[in-house]
């Protein structure tokens, strides 16, 4: 089955991330899709597996399959967990709406450490651009600074919150290059603090619960295989030569 096919027929949640969730869109910006499909059980069975991950086929799309996004979840992730809380859902079937349900089995005191690491990153790349061209780039700097916000709240209350509220002007003059790069560091920094602190006190358990969201993967994968015709796996028409292949060896129907 052709990867489009996937995100076509198969996707079980989509969303639409990036500045208009976050609240921070302006008329530029772009509208970025992401989206989890769920791989006909059948497409397991063979040697070649089927993508984790696909890009497109609309641009600014990109979606993974239930699995590998479940596991990036489990891990906290922050660009997956963030996926999860989009206040612009576009579509979830039954199974899409179940993942919803889980929400808060995917958050843990990880946070801290994959969120803050992840911070650091992209605040060196910045300090980078700042030693060779004199300036960051201010649109990943106010972006740096809505993920701090972020993950400083969800460790104090528990809660992974996308939309920054009262903060869009303050964030937005930093996109516009209004703000000295010694005020933004500043901010970043005391944001940092607030997180560290945060975690210290916060309400989320220090594990994600790992079995309830293995029991709906596990119900989700059976409930694709009993869609499935038994005895034959789904193809696309590029296969239609195997399949015949299949039912010529006699593989009984039950």
């Amino acid at each position: 089955m052709r990867s489009e096919a996937l995100v076509r027929d198969h996707t079980i949640y989509s969303c639409v991330m990036g500045s208009r969730a976050f609240g921070l869109a302006t008329d530029d910006s772009d509208t970025d899709r992401r989206g989890v499909f769920l791989a006909p059980a059948p497409l397991f069975w063979r040697f070649e597996k089927p993508p984790t991950h696909v890009e497109g086929p609309a641009e600014e799309q990109f979606s993974w399959e239930l699995e590998r996004f479940c596991v990036l979840a489990l891990r906290a992730n922050p660009n997956i967990l963030e996926c999860l809380h989009s206040p612009l859902v576009e579509y979830a079937d039954d199974t899409g709406r179940a993942l919803l349900a889980l929400r808060e089995a995917f958050l843990s005191r990880r946070v801290h450490e994959t969120f803050a690491r992840y911070a650091q990153g992209q605040r060196k790349k910045l300090e980078t651009d700042v030693r060779r061209y004199g300036a960051p780039r201010w649109k990943h700097a106010m972006h740096l600074l809505r993920l701090l916000m972020s993950s400083r709240d969800l460790l104090r209350t528990g809660a992974l919150t996308l939309d920054v509220g009262g903060q869009r002007e303050p964030l937005l003059a930093v996109k516009r290059g209004e703000v000295p790069w010694s005020r933004v560091e500043a901010w970043m920094s005391r944001l940092a603090a607030e997180t560290d602190e945060a975690d210290a006190r916060s309400p989320l358990p220090a594990e994600p619960d790992h079995a309830r969201v293995e029991d709906f993967l596990v119900g989700a994968r059976r409930a694709s295989a009993r869609r499935a015709d038994p005895g034959v796996r789904q193809t696309h028409p590029d296969d239609e030569r195997v399949q015949g292949v299949v039912h010529g060896r006699g593989v009984r129907q039950r």
